[in-house]
């Protein structure tokens, strides 16, 4: 693994953010200055395809990046802020339903957060 991909790996790691490619790239342009963007996509997408990372299909059509620990994911319908919410494994209950397995699922749960709620308050 280069040193990117471990630098990237241990962002998306540690965030409690989804964030974007260009995040990423901006975080990564911190420690190693010379890094190209191309670099920094390049490297994400190899992480998603080896199943380190994952990749969240955002409403405007762009990609947040988030860790593979399992959960789901709260989307505000106003602002597009994505949190995490941990709920019971579903794929059994996939499985029944279908009767035959499938490989994965991304749940998104669609809300108000609470920034924009107060918005429609006032």
């Amino acid at each position: 693994m280069t040193k990117y991909e471990l630098e990237i790996l241990r962002i998306i790691s540690e965030s409690s953010e989804h964030l974007s490619a260009d995040e990423v790239f901006e975080i990564v342009k911190e420690k190693y200055p010379g890094v190209v963007r191309a670099t920094c996509y390049n490297n994400l997408n190899r992480l998603t395809d080896e199943g380190l990372i994952r990749r969240i299909l955002t409403e405007n059509g762009g990609y947040r990046y988030d860790k593979t620990i399992r959960h789901d994911h709260l989307v505000c319908k106003k602002c597009g802020k994505i949190k995490d919410v941990y709920l019971n494994d579903m794929t059994s209950s996939f499985k029944m339903i279908l009767g035959e397995d499938i490989e994965s699922y991304d749940l998104k749960i669609y809300w108000l957060c609470p920034e924009c709620r107060k918005g429609n308050e006032s």
